[in-house]
C-alpha cells in the first residue's frame, strides 16, 4: 500500500523548493506585498491541489517539471482565496496552518493586495509557461472559470456568506451541496482536469478524472466540517468549532457527525473504484482518496 503521507511530503518539499524562486527579484518598499504573497504561499499546507495536477498528468507520462507551472499557478490562486477568506470582513481568522494569517502577520491592506497579487500572478505563470498555445488557453479558461463569480469559487464564497444570514433555509442540504461544489469542489476539479489537459487525455479519461474529483471534493469538505467539530487545533492549525458558534450551514449540521462520516466513506470508496481503471498508475490517487477522510489536519 502506498504511504501517501510520505509521497505528499516528498512532493511538497520539491514543490516548495521550486515555487520559492518565483518570488525572487522584488526590491524597494513595494516589495512588501511580494513578501506577503510569498509568506502566504509558503505558510505550510498539504499541497493537495498541486499534487493532484502532477499525479493526474503523470497518468499520461508527464513529469513534475511539465506539470509544475499549472500546479504553481493553482496553489497561488488557492493561497489568494485563503488570504481573503481569513480577512475580518469574511471569516475573521487569526491562524492559518498554525501561523498568523496574512493580515495579522502584515496588515489588512497588505493582505488584500497580496491576494490580488497572487491571483494575477497565477495567470502570468501560466501565460509565460512552455505549454503549447492551445494548452495554455485551455488551462487559463478552466482556471478562470473554476475560480470565478458565475459558477466558481467566488460564487461559492458569496453563497457561503449568504447562507450565514439565513436561519432556516428551505433546503439546507441542497444549499450546502451547492456551496461545496463551487467553493471547494471547483478548484479540486480543476486540478484533475488540468492534469488531463497537460497529459493529452481523451474525453473519456478526462471525464473519469472529473468524476473522481467530485467524489473526493465532497468528501474533503465533509472531512473539514468534521475536523472543525472535533479536531485538535494544534494539528489542524486554525481556530476550530467556529462553524457551530457562528451557526454555519455545514454537512455536519445537516447530517450529524456519524452520518456525515459514513457518507464521506462511501464517496471515497466510489472514488477509488472510479480511478481503478488506470490500474497501477492510479494507486497514488486511490491512496490519496483514503487520506482525505483519514487525515487529522
Amino acid at each position: 500500500m502506498t504511504d501517501i503521507k510520505a509521497v505528499l511530503k516528498a512532493y511538497a518539499d520539491r514543490f516548495n523548493s521550486e515555487i520559492v524562486g518565483l518570488f525572487d527579484g522584488a526590491t524597494g518598499p513595494e516589495a512588501r506585498v511580494v513578501e506577503a504573497m510569498k509568506y502566504s504561499v509558503l505558510n505550510g499546507g498539504k499541497r493537495l491541489r498541486p499534487y493532484l495536477v502532477c499525479e493526474t498528468a503523470g497518468l499520461f507520462g508527464k513529469s513534475f517539471e511539465q506539470s509544475f507551472p499549472a500546479a504553481a499557478s493553482l496553489e497561488m490562486l488557492h493561497s489568494y482565496s485563503l488570504i481573503h477568506d481569513d480577512l475580518p470582513a469574511m471569516d475573521n481568522d487569526d491562524l492559518r496552518r498554525g501561523k498568523p494569517t496574512c493580515h495579522k502577520q502584515f496588515d489588512e491592506a497588505t493582505a488584500i493586495l497580496a491576494g490580488d497579487g497572487l491571483l494575477t500572478y497565477a495567470f502570468e505563470v501560466l501565460a509565460t509557461s512552455d505549454y503549447p498555445a492551445d494548452v495554455k488557453i485551455e488551462l487559463m479558461k478552466l482556471l478562470s472559470r473554476g475560480a470565478g463569480a458565475f459558477k466558481g469559487m467566488v460564487a461559492g464564497q458569496m453563497l457561503d456568506l449568504y447562507a450565514e444570514k439565513i436561519h432556516k433555509p428551505e433546503n439546507p442540504l441542497a444549499l450546502i451541496s451547492h456551496i461545496e461544489e463551487m467553493k471547494t469542489g471547483c478548484l479540486l476539479s480543476y486540478a484533475c482536469e488540468a492534469g488531463a489537459v497537460i497529459g493529452g487525455a481523451d474525453e473519456k479519461q478526462r471525464q473519469i478524472l472529473l468524476n473522481y474529483s467530485r467524489k473526493i471534493g465532497i468528501a474533503f469538505q465533509i472531512a473539514d466540517d468534521i475536523l472543525d467539530a472535533e479536531g485538535d487545533p494544534a494539528l489542524v492549525g486554525k481556530t476550530l468549532k467556529k462553524d457551530k458558534e457562528q451557526n454555519k450551514l455545514t454537512f455536519v449540521s445537516c447530517y450529524g457527525i456519524e452520518k456525515a462520516r459514513r457518507i464521506s466513506q462511501d464517496l471515497i470508496a466510489e472514488a477509488m473504484d472510479i480511478i481503478s481503471v488506470f490500474n497501477a498508475k492510479g494507486q497514488n490517487l486511490q491512496a490519496l482518496a483514503k487520506f482525505i477522510i483519514e487525515r487529522n489536519f
